[in-house]
């Protein structure tokens, strides 16, 4: 488990120099009132800088029992001064300063580059996610058990969310919420109000406290939390769907200070938007505006629709799309066209689910489900992972795309296999012909993966297109070796033929002898085609 990068400064008048890897978490936490309503009385930031550079503010949070915290994560290397700022004169004026230095395990937030992801560190960044809306609400033990499946599948981001779901699939209480509360829950299952009663003008600090260690769990093993900020799977159980806007405001700028500081942490707007009735689509760009302002990092933000809602994804402040629609990856070829109207990363985070439900977008097979994995990513874009097997009648099973748990599908055992072939890429995947090859893909010169899907072909003649997307073009006299992989069985086999190109015909390139591969006659193989240097 890597250490989490984690140093809290607890301030005593004058400065005090401490260390801070680059990208890691400094916290700096002061004692105050704690009579009142901190939450609504008390502003507190801090400015942080360098000689000649611009200044960073973060704004801090109150913790509960007189303890007020603000956290910062550096950005540069380098020595920091900072001062704090509050309308209360025991919190403002604290100075000190602190170093950052390089750490070669922390890689920093992920970040959007063109179509692609990257960390901040430049290392490539190749999303492989997986689905568990509601498991920090869930019991300990289920918890527990849904980290240790998500560290075992080797996922490296997961869609969850902030507030608990109320609807079909998943009708569990939680233990703690977001803001503090009274009453208790309704415990039938069908009631439309839970009976309890939220004070919105104050946040529950245990809840948060919660939350950040779940989050620094998946950080533990390289996952990415992409935090589903609202959601319409409430419809007046407990309200937190029809907040008033300044309600929703100031919630994510408590959540923002408590969490911009965490690496891991992506931004989502919301999961099916505009199933939320109470909002406008200008509400949802004011609340984009007020994420993007809250946040001193630039971490990632999107928004997710509904089945083949696609929100304008070209407004500023939003880093990549969160697409629900299988329309563009249940065949080859067809992902392509979003990654050419789209000038940012392409991800589908919504594409039906592998599992046993009735319901048509929950009751794909493993290998559907791999395979338009594979028809994305192959396209240059990103799909996203789900699963949800029942078992047990009612509400009470946990399926892991609703609660975590234990994976129950096959689907999952080939993810890290996946990972292996992304990551050994040289440069980000492309379609190397988008409008004209729907099985070929490029990563940069001299590197091609050529995908059947659900085709089960006994020969392949080799023959690659002379376009190689944004690398250059290929040309005759160059010579390529051949592995055969079964993305669904995860073997690897060798080719022992050596195939040189010839001269260009009709915009394609075949070997000069006319050779090919001998196929095994199944679905789901892969080729990856190197050139030999």
């Amino acid at each position: 488990m890597k250490r989490l990068l984690i140093f809290t400064l607890l301030l005593l008048p004058g400065f005090i120099l401490a260390s801070v890897p680059q990208w890691g978490r400094y916290e700096i936490k002061l004692k105050g009132t704690s009579t009142g309503n901190p939450f609504m009385e008390i502003n507190l930031s801090a400015d942080f800088w360098q000689t000649g550079k611009d200044t960073i503010r973060v704004t801090g949070f109150y913790d509960g029992d007189g303890k007020y915290i603000i956290r910062f994560m550096p950005p540069q290397t380098g020595e920091w001064r900072y001062v704090t700022h509050s309308n209360d004169k025991r919190l403002n004026g604290k100075k000190g300063k602190l170093t950052c230095e390089i750490t070669p395990q922390q890689h920093g937030p992920v970040i959007a580059v063109d179509r692609h992801f990257c960390y901040a560190d430049s290392t490539p960044y190749i999303p492989i996610g997986t689905t568990a809306y509601a498991w920090i609400h869930m019991t300990h033990e289920i918890v527990n058990q849904t980290i240790q499946q998500l560290r075992l599948a080797q996922f490296n981001k997961v869609r969850m969310c902030v507030f608990p779901k109320h609807y079909a699939l998943c009708r569990e209480l939680p233990e703690m919420y977001p803001f503090v509360s009274s009453g208790t829950a309704n415990p039938n299952p069908n009631a439309k109000k839970s009976g309890m009663t939220f004070d919105y003008e104050r946040f529950n600090p245990a809840f948060f406290h919660h939350l950040e260690n779940m989050i620094d769990s998946l950080a533990s093993f390289g996952c990415e939390a992409d935090l589903i900020l609202f959601h319409p799977y409430d419809k007046g159980y407990w309200g937190f769907d029809s907040m008033p806007m300044e309600v929703n405001l100031r919630y994510l700028q408590y959540l923002q200070a408590r969490l911009s500081s965490f690496h891991n942490v992506w931004w989502s707007l919301a999961n099916e938007y505009d199933l939320v009735k109470q909002k406008s689509e200008d509400e949802w760009c004011q609340l984009i505006a007020a994420v993007k302002k809250n946040d001193p990092y630039r971490h990632l933000v999107s928004i997710h629709g509904s089945t083949a809602t696609y929100f304008p994804y070209e407004r500023e402040g939003l880093t990549h799309t969160s697409i629900q629609d299988e329309a563009p990856v249940i065949q080859q070829g067809r992902a392509g066209i979003l990654w050419s109207i789209y000038k940012i990363p392409v991800v589908l985070d919504e594409v039906r689910y592998e599992g046993n439900l009735p319901y048509r977008w929950g009751r794909i097979s493993g290998e559907e489900m791999i395979n338009t994995m594979w028809n994305g990513i192959l396209m240059g874009c990103y799909v996203t992972h789900g699963e949800c097997y029942q078992y047990k009648a009612g509400d009470y099973d946990t399926i892991f795309w609703a609660k975590g748990g234990s994976w129950r599908g096959e689907s999952w055992k080939r993810i890290g296999f996946m990972r292996n072939i992304l990551t050994d890429l040289p440069n980000p995947l492309e379609a190397a012909d988008i409008s004209r090859d729907d099985q070929i893909s490029t990563a940069g010169d001299g590197y091609y993966l050529v995908y059947f899907g659900t085709e089960a072909p006994t020969y392949w003649e080799f023959n690659l297109p002379q376009k190689n997307a944004s690398y250059p073009k290929l040309h005759a006299g160059r010579k390529f070796k051949a592995e055969i992989i079964d993305t669904w069985n995860m073997t690897i086999d060798k080719c022992p033929t050596i195939f040189e190109t010839d001269k260009v015909n009709d915009y394609r390139i075949k070997d000069k002898h006319r050779q090919g591969i001998a196929l095994p006659g199944k679905p789901y193989i892969l080729l990856r085609i190197k050139e030999i240097k």
